[in-house]
């Protein structure tokens, strides 16, 4: 076949195509995204999936359950508040000063006692307690609690949290690995404060 210019035209369609032996720039990307996707949906899964799964698989620790000894009644006298001391029973090696948790102790009537954490339930700074207006006092935001625990005034909506506690022997032991939370504040009744 020849053009109206007199030139031979190609066919096409006879014109012979060398053969690709390899792979086209494309289809190489096309699959280094698919294999880049694909790391970064595992990576993204495996964080995901141990959350979901890790409570099932997951044993609690046996300081979870454990007492913890406070010391003899002696040292908390009828009628007074004290603080104390005690070692997180759940500690890691790296833990160092940090696994001593203080804790207030009051000995209301000489049999029955309360053991505060230390931290105001507004926002977790150490409260102190001041024996001559009968308070524990935040220092960081100004709230205030009562002997017995219970909110005074200030941002706190609740009461102090309190621990579990025991008489073995003379001795005043705690659950110390249950963290105090807002459902157990001092002095509280169907999660509605007594006082204040």
């Amino acid at each position: 076949m020849s053009s109206p210019t007199g030139l031979p035209t190609p066919d096409f369609e006879k014109a012979s195509v060398p053969k690709e032996t390899g792979m086209t720039r494309r289809a190489m990307l096309f699959k280094l995204g698919v294999l880049f996707n694909g790391l970064v949906a595992a990576a993204l899964a495996v964080p995901i999936v141990r959350y979901l799964v890790g409570p099932a698989v997951q044993q609690r620790k046996t300081g979870y359950e454990s007492w913890v000894l406070l010391g003899s009644l002696q040292q908390f006298p009828a009628g007074q508040t004290r603080l104390a001391k005690f070692r997180n029973p759940i500690v890691n090696s790296l833990d160092g000063e940090t696994a001593d948790i203080p804790c207030w102790v009051r000995n209301v009537d000489g049999q029955s006692f309360q053991v505060f954490a230390i931290n105001c339930a507004h926002l977790g700074c150490p409260v102190r307690w001041f024996p001559q207006s009968n308070l524990f006092m935040c220092p960081c935001h100004g709230g205030a609690y009562y002997q017995d625990g219970s909110r005074a005034s200030g941002p706190p909506e609740q009461g102090l949290f309190q621990y579990s506690y025991k008489i073995e022997d003379g001795n005043l032991l705690i659950k110390a690995g249950e963290m105090p939370t807002p459902g157990r504040a001092a002095n509280t009744a169907g999660g509605k404060s007594k006082c204040a």
